[in-house]
């Protein structure tokens, strides 16, 4: 039961995300933009803390992580408003009054304030609309993001610690599932990243969530490749890191999105099966992902389990090939035509 629950309560938060890149104003580049808060926060955090900090043991490069982590809020904040117009000043503004938060408090916040600063550049006259925006955005942007921030907590944070506590009962389960469902967010704009973050997830399914998403780059790749969806320069990165093409992804949903669900529910099973544990929450990301593994568990046990969960992939990856061969694709440069046509 507690297993439904908490997968329902995932998806549901998947919908009303998907809700919103589709249906709310700029929805879709709003989630860019959350995708960029990810990468600039968390990928920045995995690399520099978990694997320079903790793994290389050089302490330097571990502040280097922990600032980057602590800046979701601000980051989320700051991009969200350029993406939806609002000069570079005042974006940043939005940003760092967002201090502290963490990243959907600092999304949400960003996103509906862009909408008031714009109005307030647009009708406000010159010089006036600097007073306005420090006097009246500024402290709203807080405002909307500590109102925010419990929401937040007690949703999906609530979602992440069902997870956990299902997963000791029924391991195999739910390495199908978050296996499956983390390596499709990964190529969504949301970012797997920023999802296993905010869900708080440690232990074995951030473990599922970081190898399950390594095992996708061999599987994107190879179903790139053999589709001829993009270049040699396009297959290779969405093998590095998937959110680089996320507008070729979301152009061709169906074939991607069943293909990694496959690919990740395999990978999951196998991590699932090996029973290794990741407690740097956050780091669902191909190479950090993998690095940080080998701080927490026997390095061999690891390296055994990701050539499995590669080859899981590339096969996944392969079968995607086969069964997709004659859905209608859409390539780098019809994906490229439609937005020069746009």
């Amino acid at each position: 039961m507690d297993i439904l629950k908490g997968t329902g309560l995932l998806l549901l938060v998947l919908f009303l995300f998907w809700l919103f890149s589709n249906k709310a104003p700029y929805g879709m580049k709003a989630m860019g933009a959350l995708a960029s808060g990810a990468v600039a926060a968390f990928l920045v955090e995995a690399f520099q803390s978990y694997v320079g900090g903790d793994l290389l043991g050089i302490s330097f490069l571990g502040e280097v992580g922990k600032a980057a982590g602590g800046m979701g809020g601000v980051a989320a904040a700051a991009l969200v408003a350029l993406a939806l117009g609002v000069s570079p000043v005042y974006a940043l503004m939005m940003g760092v009054v967002c201090s502290g938060l963490g990243l959907l408090p600092g999304f949400f916040a960003g996103y509906l304030m862009a909408f008031v600063v714009k109005f307030i550049e647009k009708k406000a006259p010159a010089g006036l609309d600097l007073l306005g925006n420090i006097l009246i955005a500024a402290p709203l942007t807080r405002l909307i993001g500590n109102a925010f921030s419990p929401i937040v907590d007690a949703t999906l944070l609530n979602i992440g610690g069902i997870i956990k506590d299902t997963t000791s009962a029924s391991p195999i389960l739910m390495g199908i599932i978050l296996g499956g469902v983390i390596t499709v967010v990964a190529t969504a704009p949301l970012s797997s990243m920023a999802l296993t973050a905010m869900l708080g997830l440690t232990g074995l399914p951030m473990a599922i969530g970081a190898l399950a998403v390594f095992g996708s780059s061999f599987m994107n790749y190879v179903l790139f490749d053999r589709l001829k969806i993009g270049d040699r320069r396009t297959t290779i990165s969405v093998a590095v890191e998937p959110l680089t093409q996320a507008n070729i992804i979301s152009a061709n949903p169906i074939p991607i999105y069943i293909t990694n669900f496959v690919g990740g529910a395999l990978a999951g099973v196998v991590v699932a099966l090996f029973g290794l544990v990741n407690d740097a929450a956050g780091t669902a990301t191909p190479i950090a992902g993998l690095a940080v593994m080998f701080g927490f568990n026997d390095p061999m046990k690891v390296t055994i389990c990701a050539v499995l969960c590669a080859l899981a992939g590339a096969l996944a990856g392969f079968i995607g090939s086969v069964v997709f061969k004659n859905f209608k694709i859409k390539t780098v440069d019809d994906v490229a035509s439609e937005q020069e046509a746009a």
